[in-house]
């Protein structure tokens, strides 16, 4: 299988033939790697990049519903499912400060962990699902850039539009993105 490209290995996973997703995922691991590590930054050390790459492995393995057309378009699904990871981490992480089944016991400054934002990761998730209310490829758009790092004409090849429609979309989403997020503490440069 090596030497086989992308489109034709995602083909053959749709058509159900063994390995093929595991070739794709070993293909891309370091490009995959990258994007974890984009998507993590500054967000800790408790979820590595590592981990967050095989969780996304797992979830689009075993999600049975994996229709990649391509490289980009693989790429976006990628980070959407590090993304959706990402948020239940949080929301974990969010109920675990608020008490969740954990015995409380005293820390000292430390020992805490520099991933104690997941109010602002469920911010964002929040304003995005406001995004999407308004337009979904909004939502696509912004997930593509911002969470996968994906240039306008990656954006462009894996939503199936125009470069310039990415740029209007790009500008749109992150407009919504800093109203919404404007008191929120921890906001990133949009």
């Amino acid at each position: 299988m090596p030497g086989r490209n992308i489109t034709a290995l995602l083909e053959a996973h749709r058509l159900g033939q063994d390995g093929a997703l595991d070739a794709v995922f070993e293909i891309v691991y370091d490009e995959l790697r990258h994007l974890a590590r984009y998507q993590l930054r500054g967000r800790g050390k408790t979820l590595d990049t590592t981990s967050l790459v095989h969780e996304a492995y797992l979830k689009l393995s075993t999600s049975g519903a994996l229709r990649a057309d391509d490289r980009p378009h693989f790429m976006a699904l990628a980070s959407r499912a590090m993304r959706q990871i990402i948020v239940d981490y949080a929301r974990a992480r969010a109920a675990d400060k608020r008490g969740g089944d954990l015995v409380r016991v005293p820390i000292d400054g430390s020992q805490l962990q520099a991933d104690d934002q997941p109010d602002w990761i469920l911010s964002v998730e929040a304003a995005l699902a406001t995004v999407r209310d308004i337009d979904e490829r909004l939502e696509q758009v912004f997930e593509c850039r911002f969470f996968a790092g994906l240039s306008e004409a990656e954006t462009a090849e894996a939503l199936g539009v125009s470069v310039r429609t990415v740029q209007r979309d790009w500008q749109r989403a992150k407009a919504w993105l800093r109203e919404a997020l404007a008191n929120v503490p921890g906001e990133p440069e949009l």
